[in-house]
């Protein structure tokens, strides 16, 4: 009878292999039961799981961080694992999704979710395309939507314009794109409805980011999340498999490679120097308007040319693709084959003066959220770098969301954009744009090429401050076009 009630659970998804002591695993094996077990080691494929906080380990602020987590969700997945290295800006990400997601809004559950899925999708994002189909079915979805884009009711269909250009071009974003939406008579949206799609839209676009940036594995349940495996696999039983507990083979690479400990500790120490020079001349002298915006130009310029071309090129699984249209679309420079696009200067458009409102104004609340995530990632600091304590990180920090902004085409008056030259090597930039632009394409190879002394917490750091900035940019092409339809 036992086992009757066992494989039931199984059968409906409602026990997993940790959910079993060893021997009943043991047993269950005996019956016939396949049992799930993950693939990976750990939340993330890039970041060694010693490294990663385990639960049960977790301080009072971090238990209360996971249990709001599973209260809102359901589920205590490995983004939320990873990004728990920064307690302060995880607690602000999950305000935001929660609110988004479930709160009052604008759009019914169902479609929030439905949303989600064809973001990531443009992303090729089959880790958060499966979380939200398991919600999308939860809150009561239509499955047929899931066999295709084409499915779905012609509203949503009518949003796949915008996710491809917000996704991979949102320099191209214009106030037609806009009044198209708006005024398709009986499938229209209102004003109120697409500032929460464009909210979730960027949101999971900047999410895709990170899930590969930081090389998040998929959950368990999901699909390439987990493998059935007899109990005895190389000598170790599955209780030691399940735990952790893996032999000096499948130990991942050291992050240093080839590269000695002292050429490392040299970087950081040439950086750091760096960064004091700059501050040093900065205090000294200030270049003119002009000699400031032929630097952001050549900057521009030379964003362009930073690619990387070890990996081929990943053509969409029938599973993502089917939830987007125009599959061939993806991202390009905006200044190549002689195309211009004028730059986004931040200071006739900003977030804080313009963004920020009429968000607020059309979904009230949400604009403080994001407000307050995007101050979180940028000003945390915890005056470290590597080993050293008591450094100012903060001109790093603006480097680095400036340079994700150039990229995109928004200039920052006040800010020289020479000293991203100075601070931000190749292998850097090589992984800050792929992680940003086309982030299907990141690969352990290229986080392990950069900042090769620092702490795992300070490269997941580096991609809080890559998804908000990458965020914030797609934000301010999409209510740009708002503002001018409205006005």
């Amino acid at each position: 009878m036992w086992h009757l009630v066992l494989k039931e659970h199984f059968v409906r998804g409602e026990l997993g292999v940790l959910d079993l002591p060893a021997q009943e695993r043991s047993w269950a094996w005996e019956l016939g039961i396949r049992i799930p077990r993950p693939v990976g080691h750990g939340p993330s494929r890039f970041i060694p799981e010693k490294e990663i906080l385990q639960v049960g380990n977790e301080d009072a602020q971090m238990h209360a961080l996971f249990a709001d987590s599973f209260a809102a969700l359901g589920r205590l997945d490995n983004v939320t694992l990873v990004m728990v290295f920064h307690p302060q800006y995880l607690e602000s990400f999950l305000k935001t999704q929660h609110y988004l997601l479930q709160m009052d809004g604008p759009l019914p559950l169902h479609y929030r979710h439905y949303i989600g899925i064809m973001a990531a999708a443009r992303h090729q994002c089959s880790y958060l395309v499966n979380l939200h189909v398991n919600d999308f079915l939860h809150v009561g979805g239509d499955p047929k939507w899931l066999n295709g884009l084409e499915n779905a009711p012609q509203k949503l269909q009518n949003l796949g314009e915008l996710n491809k250009i917000l996704a991979h071009r949102p320099w191209l974003l214009t106030k037609e794109h806009i009044e198209q939406l708006l005024k398709t008579e009986e499938h229209s949206w209102s004003l109120a409805e697409l500032i929460h799609a464009v909210v979730l839209l960027t949101h999971y676009h900047s999410l895709a980011s990170f899930t590969f940036g930081c090389g998040i594995s998929p959950e368990i349940h999901c699909d390439g999340g987990h493998t059935f495996r007899p109990p005895s696999v190389s000598n170790y039983c599955i209780c030691d498999i399940a735990n952790g507990n893996h032999g000096t083979d499948e130990m991942q690479i050291s992050p240093t490679g080839s590269i000695s400990t002292a050429e490392s500790l040299c970087e950081v120490e040439v950086l750091m120097e760096k960064m004091k020079q700059l501050q040093e001349c900065r205090d000294e002298e200030e270049a003119s308007q002009e000699e400031m915006a032929t630097r952001f130009e050549r900057e521009k310029r030379e964003s362009m040319f930073v690619y990387f071309s070890e990996e081929e090129e990943l053509a969409p699984t029938r599973d993502v693709s089917r939830h987007f249209e125009d599959t061939s679309y993806g991202y390009k420079d905006f200044s190549r084959h002689g195309m211009h696009v004028p730059t986004f200067r931040v200071q006739d458009y900003s977030w804080e003066d313009h963004g920020y409102s009429l968000v607020n104004r059309l979904y009230p609340d949400v604009g403080q959220l994001l407000d307050e995530k995007f101050h979180i990632a940028y000003n945390l600091t915890y005056h470290t770098m590597a080993m050293h304590k008591d450094v100012d990180t903060s001109t790093l920090r603006r480097a680095i969301w400036n340079y994700i902004h150039c990229m995109f085409g928004i200039r920052y008056d006040d800010y020289d954009y020479g000293e991203i030259n100075q601070l931000l090597d190749r292998s850097f930039k090589v992984y800050i744009k792929t992680v940003v632009c086309t982030p299907e394409k990141t690969t352990k190879r290229m986080y392990d090429s950069f900042w090769r002394q620092f702490k795992q917490s300070e490269k997941v750091h580096v991609n809080l401050l890559l998804i908000e900035a990458r965020m914030q940019a797609e934000l301010l092409y999409a209510l740009r076009a708002i503002t001018r339809y409205m006005t």
